[in-house]
């Protein structure tokens, strides 16, 4: 019944949040945290390059991974068009394996939190220490449902350059206080000379954690000197549901208690 991620959602993505677009300072924020980092990054969750590409393009050797085919193929689009050839690979978050360990991981503007289920997410962080050299680094943004109303209907238009139009319905269905998780509708609809030509319906869950609760999870999966920032401001303690908070944590050397 639901699509995820798929043509539509690609397209009015890349048309709303185009290469370089920064969501309130995020990329020059991991441009800072990275730019002492000599070996190569993984971009978990790449989507459709808007983040990894201004990485590149500073220098940093960053590669990525998403399990949307129609994200990864309009982020490599994206790449060719500049002349940037990262390795994308195709795969979940929370049971890849690849043949590289990473000096740095991240997982910018919330997307760790569109892993529904919580034994995913353990295994994500899992796979993640895994793929991180002994001292590497987890980079992760996570969001609160500031604000959120269930019920709440908000419809958005965009007129595409080659003439057709994109109405997507975004419909705020459920808020699960224990489970700690929100349920959106996405409505994407494709209009060509006022006819209908392309639909898609997409169902977008968001889990949400506490700050002692993901610093915990964190140390349990392995994770040591973890720090905490709000809104992109490095140690800021967050003072607000609506604060994007950054977690910035380490995987253990060999030797280390």
């Amino acid at each position: 019944m639901f699509s995820s991620y798929s043509s539509l959602c690609t397209e009015v993505y890349d048309f709303t949040k185009p290469v370089g677009y920064s969501l309130a300072g995020d990329i020059e924020y991991y441009q800072d945290r990275l730019k002492t980092c000599q070996g190569r990054i993984l971009e978990a969750g790449v989507g459709s390059g808007r983040f990894i590409i201004p990485l590149l393009e500073a220098g940093l050797t960053v590669d990525g991974i998403d399990y949307s085919p129609e994200m990864l193929e309009s982020c490599r689009k994206r790449c060719e068009e500049r002349g940037l050839t990262p390795n994308l690979y195709e795969g979940k978050l929370q049971n890849f394996s690849l043949p590289i360990t990473y000096e740095a991981i991240i997982i910018p503007t919330g997307s760790f939190c569109l892993i529904e289920n919580r034994e995913d997410s353990q295994s994500a962080l899992k796979s993640f220490y895994k793929h991180l050299v002994p001292g590497g680094r987890l980079i992760i943004d996570l969001v609160f449902p500031h604000g959120w109303k269930t019920g709440e209907i908000t419809t958005s238009t965009f007129s595409l350059p080659n003439g057709d139009g994109i109405t997507m319905e975004n419909k705020s269905v459920e808020i699960d206080w224990l489970n700690q998780c929100t349920v959106s509708y996405l409505k994407y609809e494709k209009w060509r000379q006022g006819k209908l030509i392309q639909s898609e319906l997409q169902r977008l869950a968001l889990r949400w954690y506490g700050i002692e609760e993901m610093k915990f999870i964190l140390e349990s999966n392995g994770f040591t000197n973890i720090t905490c920032s709000a809104d992109y401001v490095y140690q800021s303690q967050p003072s607000s549901g609506s604060d994007i908070i950054t977690f910035e944590a380490v995987r253990k050397f060999a030797n280390d208690n």
